[in-house]
C-alpha cells in the first residue's frame, strides 16, 4: 500500500488531496495546526495519522516526522504534498508590512516546505517516491498589496525545480499552481459553507466555471502515479484557463 504524508491536510485543497488518496487506497498521514479540524478528519477516517504540527517551527517538525516514522516502520514514504501556508494573500501595504507577519507567510509556506522536505528526503528515496508542492498562480501575477504572498509562492516554484536536479533519479518533484480554487465545502464544520458562484463569476473562466478541489486533488494523484513517471521539475498551472486570458480596460 502506497503512503503520503500530506501538509495542512485539514482543510481545503489539502482536504481534498487526502480524500482522494484514501479513495484510492493509500495510506495517509497528515500534518496542520488546527487541532478542531484535525479531530474531525479523523473522527471521519480514524485509519489517517493526524498530527498538530506547525510546519515553520524546526521542532515540532522533528517530532512529527518521529512520530510518521513509527507509523510508516520499515516502510519508505511514496508522497509528500507541501500543501500548508497561510492562505490569506493580502499582506497589506508593503510600507506597513512588519517583518514578523512577512515572515510568518515566509515561514508558513517555504520554510515549512524545507523543513519538511528536508527530514522525509531519506523516506523519500527508499520509495522512490516524488514531491508535490502547492504553489500559486500568485506566483505568475498578482494583485496589490499581496506581496508576501506571492514571494513565498513564487520561492515555491523555484525549489520545486531545483529539488527535481539535486534529487532525481530517486525522487520526482514538481509543483501546481492553483488559480481560484472553491473550498467552502472542504473547511472544517465551524467555517463551512455551500459556494454561491456568479454568471461573471464563471465567464472569467475560460473552462466555464470556478475550480473545485477535486481538480486540484486529481493532479496530485495524476503526479503521484507510475504513469507521470517521466514528469519531474515542471509546474502545472490549474485555473481553467483563467490566467491565459487577455483582459482589457474598458
Amino acid at each position: 500500500m502506497k503512503t503520503a504524508l500530506i501538509t495542512g491536510g485539514a482543510q481545503g485543497i489539502g482536504r481534498g488531496i487526502v480524500t482522494r488518496l484514501r479513495n484510492d487506497g493509500w495510506r495517509v498521514a497528515v500534518f496542520d495546526l488546527d487541532a478542531e479540524a484535525l479531530d474531525e478528519l479523523r473522527d471521519q477516517d480514524p485509519d489517517l495519522l493526524c498530527l498538530p504540527v506547525d510546519v515553520g517551527s524546526e521542532a515540532q517538525v522533528a517530532q512529527g516526522m518521529l512520530a510518521l516514522d513509527g507509523w510508516l516502520g520499515e516502510g519508505g514514504l511514496d508522497l509528500l504534498v507541501c500543501n500548508a501556508g497561510v492562505a490569506d494573500p493580502v499582506s497589506g501595504p508593503i510600507e506597513d508590512l512588519s517583518l514578523a507577519d512577512w515572515r510568518r507567510w515566509q515561514d508558513s509556506h517555504v520554510t515549512g516546505a524545507f523543513l519538511t522536505i528536508r527530514r522525509s528526503v531519506p523516506l523519500l528515496r527508499q520509495a522512490r517516491g516524488s514531491i508535490v508542492t502547492i504553489a500559486s498562480t500568485r506566483a505568475l501575477q498578482s494583485e496589490p498589496q499581496t506581496e508576501a504572498y506571492a514571494a513565498a509562492k513564487g520561492a515555491l516554484v523555484a525549489l520545486t525545480h531545483a529539488l527535481a536536479v539535486s534529487l532525481g533519479p530517486q525522487i520526482r518533484a514538481n509543483c501546481i499552481l492553483p488559480g481560484w480554487i472553491e473550498t467552502g465545502p472542504w473547511q472544517k464544520a465551524a467555517n463551512r459553507y455551500e459556494p454561491e458562484h456568479s454568471d461573471r463569476d464563471r465567464s472569467q473562466h475560460p473552462v466555464g466555471r470556478v475550480g473545485r478541489v477535486e481538480d486540484i486533488a486529481g493532479l496530485v494523484a495524476w503526479l503521484a502515479s507510475d504513469e507521470a513517471g517521466f514528469i519531474t521539475g515542471q509546474r502545472f498551472v490549474a485555473d481553467g484557463g483563467m490566467s491565459v486570458r487577455m483582459i482589457y480596460a474598458d
